[in-house]
């Protein structure tokens, strides 16, 4: 079998169409969000067509909950597809189609051998230690002896020779024909098998270049068999390495968080969440942080690596904080309330939200996470009367109230700007020859409430002259020699 009618990927004359193909029976996992990430980026830089199909044949286990939880990771994610996304399931009559179409070129035969038939030839064939592929002996039946039973439809595999899979990433991967079973394209009951549906999905969507797990490398070669009884161009392959763990094991749970939303209710930025999948088994020379237009731009599949990756959450967050760092107010703003959402924690009220924004400025360039981002910025949500946490208690002295009653006139009367803010501050340094920290030490949990706040010149300007000298005198008040 030869791959000799697959579309060029050098040439550009066939407009690129990838697609994400996810199924619905159970949470998005970060693996497939790293597979649509790529397929994105790789149709989004060429000008080409990026598709999303729901493969929901399996009903037993297909949910509405879990197509709902695909949709809503890719908008998380930013990943925007082109056009509505396709139901597998509802296309079943097409794929029917095309298997009778099989079957009366003579690409695919009904095969009417039993469970128990087919168990006994591989018992009998484990037996003599021989293959257990399964022949069928209905492969080149005359219809005149088909019996009126139940039957399945299955392709004819080639039996000669070697298909050679032609792979973007893995290079050429040769498969011994005699290796390759008839598969079933139908089953007896009429409903067509997952391996035909993508099969007539990608070639009845257009798809030019199907990029996927490796673990999808054997399915290929089997596919194969249906483009050519069909007379189909061949997409072109690309099937990329799995992500591992840090113990360099298939990524699951007991490595932590694998589904999309929980990355998004753990406040993440999508933005920081693409850099790093993109960076997670590809690469561009050293470059590690990103933009998207600079993603779409380098990503080729000349970049991705053979080798799994592993997922490293240290890295994540870094990438993530540099995101958060350069991202518009508004942006961080309306991410703000996804997570919340997300992570099912009541709304900001519009007060809330104008304070964190007026914060953001000086909260946002050492934030790596949203929840990282708000404990900052806790000094500008809350309201009086502040509670103090254990370590705030402790700079209820008569000391912090001598120092915050001095400064409370310079306060009163100066001008409110950080310059003048870092006079008043310092008068009362040079007046007890104390260093800055030791008044900033009592006006942090003034101010927040806190001992451990962003800068006290910031906390100042963000809340404004009135509320920052309530706050002072409602600390001082709680003193000893108040």
């Amino acid at each position: 079998m030869s791959a000799a009618s697959r579309p060029d990927p050098t040439s550009g004359a066939t407009p690129v169409v990838t697609r994400i193909a996810p199924s619905p029976t159970g949470d998005m996992h970060i693996g497939t969000a790293r597979t649509a990430l790529f397929n994105w980026l790789y149709a989004r830089g060429r000008g080409g067509k990026f598709l999303l199909r729901i493969e929901d044949t399996d009903r037993a286990r297909s949910t509405p909950e879990a197509t709902q939880g695909i949709l809503d990771g890719m908008a998380w994610l930013g990943l925007n597809y082109d056009g509505e996304a396709v139901s597998q399931f509802e296309r079943a009559a097409r794929h029917v189609e095309v298997a009778e179409a099989m079957l009366a070129s003579g690409a695919a035969y009904k095969c009417f051998a039993t469970q128990e038939e087919i168990e006994a030839f591989r018992e009998e064939a484990r037996a003599k230690g021989e293959s257990t592929l399964y022949r069928s002996p209905w492969r080149d039946a005359d219809p005149a002896t088909h019996p009126d039973a139940p039957y399945v439809v299955r392709v004819k595999a080639p039996r000669e020779g070697v298909t050679v899979i032609r792979d973007e990433v893995q290079g050429d991967v040769t498969i011994r024909n005699d290796q390759l079973d008839d598969m079933i394209v139908l089953r007896s009951d009429g409903t067509p098998t997952y391996m035909l549906a993508v099969v007539v999905d990608d070639h009845d969507m257009g798809v030019t270049h199907v990029i996927r797990g490796d673990d999808h490398l054997n399915n290929a070669a089997r596919q194969m068999t249906i483009y050519e009884a069909m007379g189909w161009p061949l997409p072109v392959y690309a099937h990329i390495p799995l992500i591992f763990g840090p113990d360099g094991k298939k990524m699951s749970k007991r490595h932590g968080a694998t589904g999309v939303k929980e990355y998004q209710a753990m406040g993440y930025p999508s933005a920081g969440m693409r850099n790093y999948l993109a960076r997670l088994g590809w690469s561009h020379g050293d470059d590690e942080f990103f933009s998207d237009a600079q993603a779409q731009e380098w990503f080729d599949l000349s970049g991705v690596n053979k080798s799994p990756a592993r997922f490293d959450t240290k890295k994540l967050e870094n990438i993530c904080g540099q995101h958060i760092s350069v991202m518009d107010d508004d942006e961080i703003l309306s991410e703000v309330d996804g997570y919340l959402a997300a992570a099912k924690f009541p709304d900001l009220t519009s007060d809330q939200k104008r304070q964190l924004a007026a914060a953001l400025p000086s909260v946002k360039g050492s934030s790596k996470t949203y929840p990282q981002l708000l404990e900052k910025a806790h000094f500008a949500l809350v309201q009086r009367p502040l509670e103090l946490d254990e370590k705030a208690q402790k700079q209820l002295t008569d000391v912090s109230n001598g120092i915050l009653k001095e400064l409370t006139p310079h306060l009163q009367s100066g001008s409110w700007n950080r310059e003048a803010l870092e006079g008043a501050i310092n008068a009362v340094c040079e007046a007890r020859e104390i260093g800055f920290g030791k008044v900033a030490g009592p006006l942090r949990p003034a101010l927040a409430g806190r001992a451990v706040t962003p800068s006290v010149l910031d906390m100042m300007l963000v809340l404004g002259r009135e509320e920052s000298l309530a706050r002072i005198a409602e600390f001082t008040a709680k003193c000893p020699s108040a």
